[in-house]
């Protein structure tokens, strides 16, 4: 009887560590699946008009904060899930910046070493996105080096990239806004984002993470609803957009 016990509990075991494993995996590379459609969406139109790359902005800053957020132990689920999210974003800001290119009228440049803010992040090239980038995280390492032992400056980093992550639908929805259409911008994606999200808070909330995370994954749904009643409001066939 007591053989037996042991081999369920052995079971149970390993199952929990298996369902665990692949929460981590989802985890990593579930929040990269919503801009798949949104990507073969511009491929497909030649139209990056409908997607605010001001979302890569907000999740790029996020998540290079995030990597440098070394005062606290933190899972390294979450800092995979970085890693793959920064790239995402600039494969995103790569095929847009392409499709600029081809489209493009105007031939006056736009740099970053213009430190124009009327243009910024409205760059030529791709390359001025990845100095940017590079810059951003030099900043980040030289703060840290030298505020590491600082408790304030650990929990700000902490809270700013909490922040970024919360809010980085609001350029999506603002761009909906000025363009009074959500025509280029894929409703897969969307539902993506909320599906995410939701399993985001669910899986923080059951491993007892800080609760500024939860907070931040309720954000984050509101915001995801808030632009499905956009598509609902400016009246695009969800089910054209669905294909």
């Amino acid at each position: 009887m007591d053989i037996e016990v042991g081999i369920l509990e052995e079971d149970m075991e390993g199952s929990w560590t298996l369902l665990s494993w692949l929460a981590s995996c989802v985890m990593v590379f579930g929040g990269t699946l919503p801009y798949l459609p949104q990507y073969q969406e511009i491929q497909r139109s030649s139209i990056t008009e409908g997607f605010s790359t001001r979302v890569c902005l907000l999740l790029l800053i996020a998540n290079i904060l995030r990597i440098f957020w070394m005062g606290k132990q933190f899972e390294l689920t979450l800092l995979l899930q970085s890693v793959v999210m920064i790239i995402t974003m600039l494969a995103m800001l790569h095929l847009c910046c392409n499709i600029q290119h081809t489209n493009r009228v105007s031939t006056k440049k736009r740099h970053f070493t213009d430190l124009d803010l009327c243009y910024f992040w409205s760059w030529n090239a791709f390359e001025e996105y990845l100095l940017f980038c590079f810059a951003f995280t030099v900043l980040c390492a030289f703060l840290t080096l030298l505020l590491l032992d600082s408790v304030l400056f650990v929990e700000g980093l902490g809270s700013l990239a909490m922040l970024f992550d919360a809010i980085m639908g609001v350029p999506q929805l603002l761009q909906n806004f000025h363009n009074h259409s959500t025509l280029g911008m894929s409703v897969k994606m969307v539902l993506l984002w909320t599906a995410g999200d939701i399993f985001k808070t669910a899986y923080f909330v059951m491993n007892d993470s800080p609760f500024q995370f939860c907070v931040c994954g309720a954000v984050q749904i509101l915001i995801d609803v808030a632009i499905l009643l956009q598509v609902l409001y400016y009246g695009q066939d969800i089910g054209v957009k669905l294909g």
